[in-house]
């Protein structure tokens, strides 16, 4: 009985494991998913897209950042990057800038790939192609830098970036991860060269983005921020904003994703930033306030996130709606439910701000391992071929604007919205599993 026991303690063990192996080799679930799901197709806002051939935006611009990270953790995968160049190539198609929207923030975000083809077919002699990424990631960040639109004085915030044009004067936690974190990585690459006074100038303003956006969201009892803050909540277009109070601005609830992004936006950047700007350590303190918050609101049996933070699965949509404007939206009683873009972005996180140091590890590396688990457990489902799929992330979710009064930014919106339903395989979940898993690996 006791071998028994303990023959089948081993495989339990062996199950929950995170690094599998078959016929004694082991299998790494950050190339499993790029392999099953990257490569293959995924996702992005429902809509199925082949990476090589996908459209210029941040969900597959995630999805090749991950692969890429693949590829440089485990840079015998050169398909891996090749997918990736054929991804930019397909989109620049020859050229060195791309059509992006007006202020848009969100179509930023793919750019950060190009700085690691820039540099990678520059060590391989192709100039020519290291030239055009070069000149398209500098574009995408002079535009950021020099005309995105900006909350202006004598407002709150201002010099922070609209989130974009058809949000005016908002800034939405996904945002950091879009703008900011592009820029960032431009400057680590390009920064001396345009001088000592506006490689400073270039990094004030990044920490501006995290300071400002720190100090509006973060709910200093519940040490959650905001979705999204408002500095003018009087407009049509922010009608979703608190109108008074000490969160006025703010949006009504924490969404998980929402607070991914800002996370790993956060620890992204700190990787990059010069250590002696005066900064520094005010981002790492906002990395640290994060972090905290967050351990709070792990589930304890699953180690995993709720869609909206602060609540439980006993938490439902209240079956009255929210009514804007005499008309109903957001009818239903969904519950709460765990999510795994979310979970994986935190656990991503965690573990690369334990690795950076910016994060204590005796503090948070056993809850960072336990959340790795439950991404496992929780979201990754394994076919009898093999092939992984990520189920139970949430499609998208946003604040109004005007025209779009169903987005509320209510709990009942974030369980019962038209575009927040439940969906698998998205590009939003299966980059940042990528990347926790990388992270969780190098640590073998």
């Amino acid at each position: 009985m006791k071998l028994y026991l303990f023959i089948l303690a081993l495989a339990l063990a062996a199950c929950a494991s995170p690094l599998r192996k078959s016929n004694s080799v082991t299998v790494l679930y950050s190339q499993k998913m790029v392999d099953n799901r990257a490569l293959k197709g995924f996702y992005s806002n429902r809509t199925f897209q082949e990476l090589a051939k996908a459209h210029w935006d941040y969900v597959p611009g995630l999805v090749a950042y991950s692969v890429l990270k693949a590829w440089e953790q485990y840079p015998q995968r050169e398909d891996y990057y090749q997918q990736v160049k054929a991804y930019a190539d397909h989109c620049l198609q020859g050229g060195d800038t791309l059509s992006v929207g007006n202020s848009n923030i969100d179509d930023l975000a793919a750019g950060k790939i190009l700085l690691t083809l820039y540099q990678t077919e520059l060590k391989r002699g192709n100039k020519a192609d290291a030239g055009r990424y070069k000149n398209c990631v500098t574009f995408l960040r002079n535009k950021l830098k020099y005309n995105h639109s900006r909350i202006a004085l004598p407002k709150d915030g201002a010099g922070g970036f609209f989130h974009k044009a058809q949000y005016p004067n908002q800034m939405w936690l996904d945002g950091l991860y879009m703008g900011p974190a592009l820029y960032s990585g431009w400057q680590a690459v390009f920064g001396k060269e345009a001088g000592e006074e506006d490689n400073l100038q270039s990094w004030n303003d990044i920490a501006l983005q995290f300071k400002t956006i720190h100090r509006f969201t973060y709910d200093r009892d519940k040490q959650l921020n905001y979705h999204a803050w408002s500095a003018t909540p009087e407009d049509p277009n922010s009608f979703w904003a608190q109108k008074s109070g000490s969160y006025k601005g703010c949006s009504p609830e924490f969404w998980g994703r929402g607070m991914g992004w800002y996370f790993a936006a956060l620890v992204d950047v700190l990787e990059v930033m010069p250590k002696d700007h005066p900064d520094f350590k005010a981002l790492t303190r906002i990395a640290n306030d994060v972090a905290a918050g967050l351990a709070r609101y792990q589930d304890k049996q699953s180690g995993c996130w709720y869609q909206l933070l602060q609540y439980d699965s006993s938490k439902k949509g209240d079956s009255k709606g929210d009514e804007i404007l005499g008309e109903i939206h957001n009818k239903c009683d969904n519950s709460n439910y765990l999510e795994s873009s979310a979970s994986s972005m935190f656990t991503y996180a965690y573990l690369k701000g334990i690795r950076l140091g910016i994060l204590n590890r005796s503090t948070y590396l056993k809850m960072a391992e336990k959340a790795y688990q439950g991404l496992l457990t929780n979201f990754i489902r394994e076919d009898k071929s093999g092939e992984l799929s990520i189920i139970q992330s949430c499609a998208s979710a946003g604040l109004g604007p005007a025209k779009d009064k169903s987005r509320t930014g209510t709990a009942n919106y974030y369980l019962c919205g038209k575009d927040v339903a439940i969906v698998q395989n998205e590009g939003k979940a299966i980059g940042p599993f990528i990347q926790a898993s990388l992270e969780f690996e190098r640590r073998r």
